[in-house]
């Protein structure tokens, strides 16, 4: 799967009108595109920030909606958004644990590569980090998304709760810092957030 990522940051006081339209007329307008698999939406209201995130079957249907996505982002996001950062990205691993709910934790990792170590970065996260990842109460979700041609990528952990998610910063620091240092990589930032939505159809 492919993935399309907004990073939007703007006022703390107006996000809740930009989670509104993403969760209404946003989520009717990709609905109807072709290859559609899902999307979520989050936020740390506190620093006023919200990342969005959809998932394509393919790289041409998430080309696709984007043409069309870009003519409406403006005025959904409106009276929020003061920058916007659209990045693309390939789903290397999606690893389902239990469904995400509501007021649940998104914690992100920004990772850096070299290009040629992209495969070894997706096989050290199936053999070493998930392993460990699953060890931690309440995980929901956890997912590698890369872009290779760049060697950029995200590395993204659901849980059920904020609390779980409070509780596993140690472990999962442990698993991060295995990971990194098996697969060549540098941890370029480390963000966590509320789940606003979180939906994807793996079948």
């Amino acid at each position: 799967m492919f993935v399309r990522s907004i990073y939007v940051t703007g006022d703390p006081a107006k996000i809740d009108t930009a989670v509104r339209a993403l969760n209404t007329e946003g989520r009717d307008l990709l609905e109807e595109r072709p290859g559609y698999r899902g999307a979520g939406v989050f936020v740390d209201r506190e620093l006023g920030k919200l990342m969005g995130v959809s998932w394509w079957d393919s790289e041409e249907a998430r080309h696709n909606s984007d043409e069309v996505m870009r003519e409406h982002r403006p005025a959904l996001l409106e009276p929020f958004a003061g920058t916007l950062a659209v990045e693309n990205f390939e789903a290397a691993v999606v690893h389902p644990v239990q469904a995400p709910r509501v007021g649940g934790g998104l914690r992100v990792s920004r990772v850096e590569f070299d290009p040629a170590d992209a495969d070894l970065l997706a096989e050290t996260f199936r053999s070493t980090v998930i392993p460990r990842l699953e060890t931690l109460p309440g995980l929901a979700r956890a997912t590698l998304l890369i872009d290779r041609e760049h060697g950029t990528g995200r590395v993204g952990t659901l849980f059920v709760d904020r609390s779980s998610m409070v509780a596993s910063r140690a472990g999962q620091a442990a698993a991060r810092h295995e990971g990194a240092a098996k697969a060549h990589v540098s941890v370029t930032g480390l963000e966590e957030f509320e789940v606003v939505h979180s939906e994807l159809r793996l079948n």
